[in-house]
Parts: structure tokens; C-alpha cells; sequence
């Protein structure tokens, strides 16, 4: 696995910096729209249906370079890195041909519905269920916290299907078209400033043909996963880009503020907090890149241990960042001028969502340590 990038990663950086430089998020479909347009949105899906034959390595380095210019998109973790990836490596060829292309260019959005009120972190406890009747799938159930339903043209649901052998149920994915009878609703009032709104979804015998299944009925937890271990990796990159992108401002200001004729950034209480950030931010990047490396490669396994550690790392780096960088500006860090406090509630989701700090915590001590399960 490569620690140096490439040139062409690079480059790739580069450009991705300087358009989201150079085009402020006034409006975040139209950025949307520009960045499908110079292939950023696709980077990860087939070349065959659109994208641009990358990987999910290519992907969060274009995020992270998104949110370190002040110009994240959060349905990048969800379109096409977790549905674009599950439908192009479990779809059907009609499912394919429908969608990747669409997901690459931007020109439609698919969201992804996985936690459940009663569920949270426990995609075990999922109890959202499809039945067979004739064809067709029944789809009943519950889901919160699903981002953008009401700008996606359709939300990959994780459902669970009865297992004729054991009758013990069992995950599967289906694609819910916006508009499908029985499929509604509610947005939930949130206090965190972003574009993209939350919503809960109620599924009331929600009638599907049986194309809407993606994948096999009998691959279960391969399938999940391989839509959880991308979303960890981009929610990574994206609370980096976020830390990368409060530190720059400190550093800005710690640079030009001056008292006692001085530059405040002449100080160790100012300059090592934020030195230590800068570190932090760089070690959570490398484990990130590992994770991208790996899942790119094929090691599902692999991957899912160094996601896991990516996602806590990041999340922690990106809080800490945050925090400094509020503090180096003083009252000025709580200001709209200086567009830090509202990344403050921003950057407390990244220890929540996908999955909480405290579920890695248990992933890494169950499945790395081998330490036994306390639930």
C-alpha cells in the first residue's frame, strides 16, 4: 500500500482545491452540478456506466478536499459511495445501466436508509421487513437520520427478508423510488446548520417489484458492508477536510492578530494546540488512505478494521480541530463573520454518524483484540 500519494492524486487534489476554492457553495445543487460536470462526483463508478474508473481512494480525496475548501457535500458519503458502490458491484446489469450513469453525472441523487429508532448503532436489530407476495417485495418499517430523501430520487432502504431455511431474518437492500405509495416522510427539526436535511421515514406496506432488490437474497451482511466500509472511509475524509479547513482559519488569524506586538501565533499556547491539530489531522489522513487503499484492493475484512479506525480518528482530530480553532479566534470563533462556531455542532456529528465512537471502540476490541463481547 502506497504512504506517498501518486502524482496523479496530486494533481487530482490540486484541481479539486482549486474548483471548490473558486466556487463558494451559495447554492449547493449548482455546485453539485458543476462538480458532476469535471467528473468528481463519479470518480469511484465503472467507466463502462459513466464514472471515472476510480475507487473510493479517489472519492474521499475529492471530499476531503471539498470540505478543506469550505465546500463539503455530504451526499457524496451517500450517492455514490455507498449506493453507487452496492449497486455496481451487487446490481443487476438493468440496475446498472439505470443508475451509475445517472449517480456519475450528478443528475440524480439516491439516499440510503439504515438506522431505525429502536436500532440506532445495532444494524443487527434492524427490524424494517419484506415479504414475498406473488413477485412482488411488502416493505414495512421504520427508519430516522436519512439524509437528503427529499432531493434523492430514490433511497436504498436496508430491509430484512426472511430466511426460508432458518427462518432467521436476514439484511437486503431495496431501491424505494421517491414517490412509491406508502413510503413517507417527516422531516426532523435539527439544530445542526446544513444543507442537506434529515428526515424519518415510515414504510407502510410499500409494494416493490422484484427488480428493486439489489443484489442476492442470500449474500446478507456482504452486501451492507460493502456500502458501510466506503461510508466510513468518506465520513472520514469528510470531518478531515472540515478540521483541515477550521485550521487554516486559525492559523490565518493566528498569523495576523497581534498583542503585545506580536503576532498571537508567536505564542506556544497558541502555536502548539494548534501544531498538535495539524498532526492529528495528518495521522487520521494516513489511516484513512489505508482504508481507501484496502477496500479498493478487495479486502472487505481488511477494510472494514482500518474504516473503523479512519472514522474514530478523523472524527476525533476534526472535534479537537474544531475546538482549537474556535478558541485561537476568541470571540471573534463564535462570530458569523469567521464561520467557526456553526462547525462546532458539525464536527460533534462526526463522533455520532455513521456509527458512534463507542461501536468502534467495541468493533476494535472484539474483532482486533479478540476480546469478548460485553452485549
Amino acid at each position: 500500500m502506497p504512504v506517498i500519494e501518486s502524482e496523479e492524486h496530486k494533481a487530482l487534489r490540486e484541481a479539486v482545491a482549486a474548483f471548490a476554492t473558486n466556487n463558494p457553495r451559495t447554492d449547493t445543487t449548482e455546485f453539485w452540478k458543476n462538480a458532476a460536470k469535471l467528473g468528481y462526483i463519479g470518480v469511484n463508478l465503472p467507466e463502462a456506466y459513466g464514472g471515472g474508473g476510480g475507487g473510493i481512494t479517489e472519492l474521499s480525496l475529492v471530499l476531503e478536499e471539498m470540505g478543506a475548501a469550505g465546500n463539503p457535500l455530504l451526499m457524496m458519503i451517500v450517492s455514490p459511495a455507498i449506493c453507487g458502490t452496492v449497486i455496481s458491484r451487487f446490481g443487476t446489469e438493468a440496475q446498472k445501466r439505470e443508475w451509475l450513469p445517472a449517480l456519475a453525472d450528478g443528475s440524480r441523487l439516491m439516499a440510503f436508509g439504515i438506522t431505525e429508532p429502536d436500532a440506532g448503532s445495532n444494524s443487527h436489530r434492524i427490524t424494517t421487513t419484506a415479504r414475498k407476495d406473488g413477485t412482488d417485495w411488502l416493505l414495512t418499517g421504520r427508519k430516522v437520520f436519512v439524509s437528503g430523501v427529499d432531493i434523492a430520487d430514490a433511497t436504498l432502504i436496508v430491509g430484512r427478508t426472511e430466511d426460508a431455511r432458518t427462518g432467521r431474518l436476514k439484511p437486503c437492500l431495496f431501491i424505494v423510488p421517491r414517490d412509491t405509495p406508502g413510503f413517507g416522510r417527516r422531516k426532523i427539526d435539527m439544530e445542526l446548520n446544513a444543507a442537506e436535511k434529515q428526515f424519518e421515514l415510515t414504510l407502510d406496506d410499500v409494494r416493490l417489484p422484484a427488480d428493486a432488490l439489489v443484489g442476492d437474497e442470500d449474500a446478507g451482511l456482504l452486501q451492507l458492508f460493502a456500502g458501510l466500509n466506503p461510508e466510513r472511509v468518506m465520513t472520514a475524509a469528510f470531518a478531515i477536510g472540515m478540521g483541515r479547513y477550521a485550521l487554516a482559519r486559525a492559523v490565518e488569524y493566528a498569523r495576523e492578530r497581534t498583542v503585545w506586538n506580536a503576532p498571537i501565533g508567536a505564542h506556544q499556547a497558541i502555536a502548539h494546540p494548534l501544531a498538535q491539530a495539524h498532526i492529528d489531522l495528518e495521522l487520521a489522513r494516513l489511516m484513512t488512505q489505508k482504508a481507501a487503499h484496502l477496500y479498493d484492493a478487495g479486502d472487505d475484512v481488511g477494510a472494514g478494521e482500518a474504516a473503523n479506525m479512519a472514522k474514530y480518528a478523523a472524527a476525533e482530530a476534526c472535534v479537537k480541530a474544531v475546538d482549537q480553532a474556535v478558541h485561537t479566534l476568541g470571540g471573534n470563533g463564535l462570530t458569523r463573520e469567521f464561520g467557526l462556531a456553526s462547525l462546532i455542532t458539525a464536527a460533534r456529528v462526526s463522533r455520532i454518524a455513521p456509527v458512534s465512537r463507542e461501536m468502534i471502540l467495541n468493533y476494535v476490541s472484539h474483532q482486533t483484540l479478540g476480546l469478548p463481547k460485553s452485549y
